[in-house]
């Protein structure tokens, strides 16, 4: 018995000592916890795995063009000739902002420069409109599905997304007005659009647009567009930006970035453009903070501004092609739906399976078909609102016709092998 105490001691001994040394740890931020990891790039890992394995990956997880960037980008950053790598203005060097002004007025924008700041990506552009529109705990409307770093960009604001849920059933059109006033509250503050749409590819018409516009000016909520998709609009469908509108210019916000446009991900340049000058200004004082953004990025994104349009034309058939065969062929694998895309270069796909993070880690880590496979981005990582899209995926057609018919074929041995199929009633 003596032995069994003396045991017990020193059992709780030890515990306590680790109590003692874990308190001694410092403790990360409860805003480190809440952040989001990226449900775009968490398959990575199985990925590594896979082509260890040496299976080959067909890549419609991520936003990555493999289309050329334009020869007037790549050749300004051939020819940089400075003696001294020096900062920037915090909002952008003067002759920047004056090419970017000419390019937006060509859109019907009405800009001066003084409306537009120079930001690091457009990912910074987003996260500096949120913080100088929003308090801390105010809310932002989002339809969902969103771009997926919203919610990373909301929770470093200390802002809360409101999502308004749209369908597949409908192709993920705006959902009514009346859904929007139903969530609005005295702590509202924006209202947030991707146009065109990532995920979904869906193109915003200009009746939703005016829709917006009037809720907007109602309840005097920003509404900030986030158009890095605006040059991939398909069909001949018109782009509208609230800089099309009357009556929004304190209140409409673009957010843009030559990523896409340009096929330029990593020049890492975007830009927040607004009218509201003192919006302009309390953006200017978070950019200050920063220092600048990148001087051989804005002298690249300055040159591309001359990109011919025949460059434009070519991109846009491309795509076009690329969307006509994968949402044509994923409609022919049996019990699969997938909308026909307005624009971008992503659609989400409803898929016959029982849950979507398990399917595309399956697809990765289980399954091959002659040693090839897909990489899809989960859809519930681009839904804010918990168990939603469940069954949908988000595919990026950002690959050859060719090897999207070969990711297809690929696609439809792993939906009759994947033991978690489920098939419509």
């Amino acid at each position: 018995m003596a032995f069994l105490i003396l045991q017990l001691r020193g059992l709780f001994v030890f515990l306590c000592c680790i109590k003692l040394f874990y308190n001694d740890m410092p403790k990360i931020s409860q805003k480190g916890v809440d952040m989001p990891s990226s449900p775009i790039r968490k398959l990575t890992p199985f990925a590594d795995q896979a082509k260890k394995d040496g299976k080959k990956i067909y890549h419609l997880n991520i936003g990555q063009p493999d289309i050329e960037t334009p020869e007037v980008m790549l050749s300004a950053l051939k020819n940089i000739d400075f003696k001294i790598w020096a900062y920037t203005p915090s909002e952008g060097t003067a002759s920047y902002r004056e090419k970017l002004t000419s390019y937006y007025n060509e859109l019907g924008y009405g800009l001066t420069p003084n409306d537009i700041l120079v930001t690091n990506g457009g990912s910074e552009a987003i996260t500096f409109a949120m913080q100088a529109c929003l308090n801390p705990g105010e809310e932002i409307i989002i339809p969902e599905p969103f771009y997926a770093n919203y919610n990373g960009f909301a929770c470093s604001a200390d802002i809360v997304i409101k999502p308004i849920k749209s369908v597949i059933d409908n192709g993920f059109a705006l959902p009514p007005i009346s859904e929007f006033e139903k969530i609005i509250t005295s702590k509202t503050k924006a209202i947030a659009i991707c146009n065109p749409n990532n995920p979904t590819g869906y193109l915003y018409s200009r009746e939703e647009l005016e829709a917006l516009r009037d809720l907007c000016l109602q309840y005097d909520l920003f509404l900030f567009s986030d158009e890095a998709y605006r040059e991939f609009c398909y069909d001949g469908r018109e782009f509208i930006s609230p800089m099309h509108l009357e009556g929004l210019e304190e209140h409409a916000v673009v957010l843009d970035t030559v990523s896409k446009r340009y096929s330029a991900c990593g020049a890492r340049i975007g830009c927040l453009i607004t009218k509201n000058k003192s919006l302009y200004q309390t953006a200017l004082k978070f950019a200050q903070a920063r220092l600048s953004p990148s001087l051989e990025g804005q002298i690249a994104a300055e040159a591309a501004v001359d990109t011919p349009d025949s460059y434009f034309e070519d991109v846009q058939r491309e795509y076009t092609g690329r969307r006509d065969v994968l949402v044509k062929g994923l409609n022919a694998i049996e019990g699969v739906y997938c909308p026909n895309p307005g624009g971008a270069f992503y659609v989400v796909a409803r898929l016959p399976i029982d849950d979507a993070d398990r399917f595309c880690q399956w697809m990765l880590e289980k399954f091959s078909y002659q040693d090839e496979t897909v990489m899809m981005a989960p859809a519930t990582g681009f839904y804010s609102t918990a168990d939603t899209g469940k069954n949908e995926v988000r595919l990026a057609y950002v690959l050859n016709t060719e090897e999207l018919a070969a990711a297809l074929l690929c696609l439809q041995k792993g939906l009759e092998a994947y033991p978690g199929r489920q098939m419509p009633v």
